[in-house]
C-alpha cells in the first residue's frame, strides 16, 4: 500500500522540503558557528522525528515495516559517522571557517538527497527486474566489510586528490575565502571560492559512501519507500551529527570495525537469504549490539594519544 499510494511520497517530500526551509530560512538564516549544544538539540530533533515516523508505520502497518525502517535508519546513521570523519579531514585541511561549515553541509545535503534518490530509484528498478543483483550487492558488502576492517587510517592530501586537481583545472579559483559566498568577481571575471571546492569534495565523498550504504539498505528491504525514507532521515541528520561529533569522532576508533562487522553481516544475510531467514527484529538487535560494543570499547579503552 505504501508503494502504490502517491500521497505517501508527496507527503514525505513536502515534509523534507519544509524542514529544510525552516533550517536554512529561519534557524540558520544568519551564518554562525554551530555549538555542540545546538547540534545536540537538532540531533535529538531528527532522531525523534525518525522514531515518530517508525511509530506511525507501526500504527498503520504493524511491526515488520516499522522495524525494517528502524534497521535501515540505524545502518545509514552509523555509516554516517565514517562519513563525518572524512568531512572533518576535509574541513581541517582547507581551514574552512566554522561559521561557513553549516552552509557547505546544507548544500552538500541537498545534493546528497538528489543523488540518493536517483541511486535508490535506479537500484529499485534493477532489483525488481533482475533479482540476482541482490547477490552482487551481498558480495560487495562482504568485500567492503573486510576491506574496512583491514584498512589503515589515511591522512587527507588535497594536493594529490584527483577531485581537487580536476576542479582546479575546470574552475578558476580565488585564493581566499569570501565569507559564505561560493562565487565572487575578481578583475571583472567570475571565479569560484575555496568554499565551492570544499562543497564539491563533500558531494563526491557522499557519492562514494552511497556506493556502500545503498546496497546495505537493500540488504534489509527492497521496499522503495522504506529504503528512501530511512536513507533520507539519516542524511537529514548528518549535519547536526557532524557538529556534535566533529571534535570527538576520532575517539571512536573501534567504530570502523563495528561497521565492518555490520556490513559483512548484512552481506552474508543477503547471500544466505534463499536458505536462512533472519527475523528483522534479530537483525536490528545484532546491529545495535555491535554498535554498542564498538562505542563502549572505544570509550573504555581509549586510543593512545600518540596514535590519534
Amino acid at each position: 500500500m505504501i508503494a502504490t499510494n502517491i500521497w505517501f511520497w508527496v507527503g514525505f517530500v513536502a515534509f523534507v522540503l519544509g524542514m529544510l526551509a525552516i533550517d536554512l530560512g529561519i534557524v540558520h538564516r544568519t551564518p554562525h558557528e554551530v555549538r555542540p549544544k545546538e547540534a545536540a538539540i537538532w540531533t535529538g530533533v531528527w532522531v525523534a522525528l525518525a522514531l515518530a515516523f517508525a511509530g506511525g508505520l507501526y500504527a498503520i502497518y504493524g511491526r515488520h515495516p516499522s522495524l525494517t525502517f528502524l534497521t535501515g535508519y540505524v545502518i545509514e546513521e552509523s555509516l554516517s559517522v565514517d562519513n563525518i570523519f572524512v568531512m572533518v579531514l576535509i574541513f581541517d585541511y582547507f581551514r574552512v571557517p566554522k561559521f561557513c561549515q553549516h552552509r557547505v553541509l546544507f548544500y552538500g545535503i541537498l545534493g546528497a538527497l538528489v543523488m540518493r534518490g536517483l541511486f535508490i530509484g535506479l537500484g529499485t528498478a534493477i532489483v525488481s527486474r533482475f533479482a540476482w543483483v541482490l547477490y552482487v550487492f551481498g558480495v560487495m558488502l562482504v568485500i567492503t566489510g573486510v576491506r574496512m576492517a583491514f584498512k589503515r587510517d589515511e591522512e587527507f592530501n588535497g594536493e594529490q586528490n584527483p577531485v581537487v586537481r580536476l576542479t582546479r583545472k575546470v574552475l578558476p579559483l580565488a585564493r581566499d575565502y569570501h565569507g559564505k559566498r561560493f562565487y565572487v568577481r575578481e578583475s571583472g571575471r567570475l571565479v569560484a571560492t575555496p568554499l565551492l571546492l570544499v562543497l564539491v569534495l563533500v558531494e563526491f565523498t557522499d557519492l562514494i559512501f552511497a556506493v556502500d550504504s545503498i546496497p546495505a539498505i537493500f540488504g534489509v528491504t527492497t521496499h522503495a519507500f522504506i529504503v528512501f525514507t530511512s536513507n533520507i532521515f539519516a542524511v537529514l541528520g548528518l549535519r547536526s551529527l557532524y557538529f556534535l561529533l566533529a571534535a570527538v569522532v576520532d575517539r571512536f576508533y573501534l567504530l570502523k570495525y563495528g561497521l565492518a562487522v555490520i556490513l559483512t553481516f548484512v552481506g552474508v544475510k543477503m547471500l544466505a537469504a534463499p536458505w536462512v531467514h533472519v527475523d528483522i527484529g534479530i537483525s536490528l538487535a545484532v546491529i545495535l549490539a555491535v554498535l554498542g560494543v564498538a562505542v563502549a570499547g572505544s570509550l573504555l579503552f581509549p586510543k593512545p594519544t600518540s596514535e590519534r
